[in-house]
């Protein structure tokens, strides 16, 4: 391996998208607090750029509409696994998060009068589920890619300090106090060890453990796996949602801004199936339930191949849209599909599947990003979280579209802000003496003997989780699914690193993040053989009813070696009383 190097901050943020780049704006606000973004990536390129769709706030720009409606179409969206109070705070400050979006220079789609436009989303109400309400403000179909230009201008200017292209590989703690973070330098292979009296880890999904993702190749979940193996539990790793309309075979995402604009999804037969599935809200039900609908259709033998057995899929029909409103508010969606697909969607309907796209579950905050350690609401000190990676939770066993970005905006600000005056009155703690542990870890696995099995070990994983913690789910299959990915996991133990340069290392990198994955696999499979119900994202066959009597409440887990403990939350139900979800 390289050299090793020391580093100074107060405030270190792992992760450059959305919930990272506003967390270290805010950081950055007070003058002399010296910031810091460690990111595997170039800020933007983070996957954040992917989002389409929009943000979420109640602006009420084209019709009526109030951030309590939006506060409960979260909660009900969750399947009621949402603390409520969280999902307030998400629609009270959703509105002046965006309004602060538009002041630091973000180019939103515009009405007539000047104001933000705002289109229609999936399982997005007024008056407490009476009808669909354009609630998502956009930037034609590039918000995410708006949000990092924007954030990312803004750090530049408030001289935070960007390590490109580093690679999260440890966390520090004295006790249950965070003292920094280790990171791989991929263009030299250096080991930089950076002090910190805060730490916020913002590194995004894990979607790369299924087969078809629209996940980014870089979302292996680094922070969340090494936390986990640091003693942090994770939360509600079983919920893992599946956006309806990924591009058939590839998961490239179809926004549902598509639908929220008039798409229809459509069978073999051309029939608007979702009239028998969700009579109110149709194509805009909650992704959940859409995808789940799509799925029956394809067993039901009305895909468009019209074959179960094969790799079948829907159409997603915009021809009636026009060519004028495509080109102008989907711009990309119509690129993509002319590059992709070679086809034009004002004049062909759109083959799509559901992919697997975001984790409900992970590392476990306040409401203001501070990191969970047990059940009953300990902390740890100096560490936080926000983003994908995190669990607040607002979105319980089922986000509903353009949260995530809502999601990004509110609780990221929300973490820097307290980091800022988190940082200001405490004092460093001690680097602990096995802070370059991991140097001799890799230096290890460049000695094992090395061959293609890393692949094969990929392919078995992303091939298991696909297949038995999908979207439909069984005891039988789930049990399986645990001891054979245990077994993976011993075998990558085992795995070398043919590449022994220290530039840009891929090999080391890729080992690297299967390693994350397969404990993060492991960790949901395992959430999910023990949630013995249906609930949001989460069906189970054999347990297909919602029960609220044994299972309304947050899993937490622990990694302990290759074995899963299990450990319970309160779910914050002091607002809504639970109902069954109706659409």
């Amino acid at each position: 391996m390289g050299r090793s190097h020391r580093h100074e901050f107060d405030a270190v943020i792992v992760g450059s998208g959305g919930a990272g780049l506003y967390a270290a704006l805010e950081a950055s606000r007070v003058r002399g607090n010296r910031t810091a973004v460690i990111s595997k990536l170039l800020p933007i390129r983070s996957h954040t750029g992917a989002a389409q769709g929009g943000i979420g706030a109640a602006l009420g720009n084209l019709e009526e509409d109030q951030p309590q409606w939006h506060a409960f179409d979260t909660v009900k969206g969750g399947d009621y696994l949402v603390d409520q109070q969280a999902a307030s705070i998400l629609a009270d400050d959703a509105v002046q998060a965006v309004y602060d979006l538009e002041r630091r220079g973000l180019p939103f789609s515009r009405i007539e009068d000047g104001k933000i436009d705002q289109r229609r989303f999936g399982g997005h109400t007024r008056n407490f589920g009476e009808a669909a309400v354009r609630r998502s403000c956009y930037a034609a179909d590039r918000t995410g890619h708006m949000i990092l230009q924007t954030l990312y201008q803004q750090c530049i200017k408030n001289e935070v300090a960007f390590f490109d292209e580093f690679h999260l590989i440890d966390i520090l703690f004295e006790g249950r106090k965070c003292t920094g973070v280790v990171a791989l330098e991929l263009a030299t292979g250096d080991i930089h060890v950076i002090h910190a009296k805060a730490v916020l880890i913002a590194t995004g999904g894990f979607g790369r453990m299924y087969r078809t993702t629209s996940n980014a190749y870089a979302n292996t979940g680094d922070g969340l796996a090494v936390l986990l193996r640091r003693g942090v539990p994770l939360e509600d790793m079983e919920f893992f949602q599946f956006h309806p309309t990924g591009i058939r075979g590839m998961g490239i995402l179809i926004t549902e801004g598509v639908r929220g604009e008039g798409g229809i999804l459509r069978n073999r037969a051309g029939d608007r199936f979702m009239e028998r599935y969700a009579p109110t809200l149709l194509d805009l039900a909650p992704r959940d339930m859409v995808a789940r609908a799509m799925t029956m259709e394809i067993q039901a033998g009305r895909g468009i191949l019209g074959d179960p057995a094969v790799d079948d899929y829907l159409y997603l029909d915009a021809t009636h849209l026009g060519r004028e409103v495509l080109e102008k508010k989907l711009p990309d969606i119509a690129d993509f599909c002319r590059t992709y697909l070679s086809l034009d969607p004002a004049e062909n309907a759109i083959p799509v599947q559901p992919t697997a796209h975001y984790g409900m579950g992970g590392i476990p905050t306040d409401l203001d990003g501070r990191v969970v350690a047990t059940g009953s609401g300990g902390l740890y000190e100096g560490l936080y979280a926000a983003g994908e990676c995190a669990c607040v939770s607002v979105h319980g066993a089922n986000r509903l579209g353009t949260n995530s970005l809502v999601d990004l905006i509110v609780f990221g600000r929300r973490a820097g802000r307290h980091m800022a005056d988190f940082v200001r009155q405490a004092d460093f703690g001690a680097i602990p003496d096995d802070a370059l542990a991991m140097q001799d870890v890799l230096a290890r696995a460049n000695k094992k003997p090395h061959d293609a099995h890393a692949e094969k070990i990929r392919t078995s994983m992303k091939t298991i989780m696909m297949d038995k913690v999908g979207i439909y789910r069984t005891g039988k299959a789930l049990d399986e699914a645990v001891q054979e990915l245990r077994g993976l996991r011993h075998e990558v133990a085992e795995v070398g690193v043919g590449d022994t340069s220290r530039s840009y290392n891929n090999d080391l990198l890729e080992l690297l993040e299967l390693q994350n994955l397969l404990d993060l696999s492991l960790i949901t499979a395992a959430s999910a053989a023990q949630r013995q119900e249906s609930r949001g994202a989460h069906a189970r066959e054999d347990f297909s009813e919602r029960d609220d009597d044994a299972y309304l409440h947050h899993t937490l887990t622990w990694l302990d070696g290759g074995s899963v403990r299990f450990g319970k939350k309160s779910v914050d139900l002091s607002i809504w009383e639970p109902k069954p979800r109706v659409y």
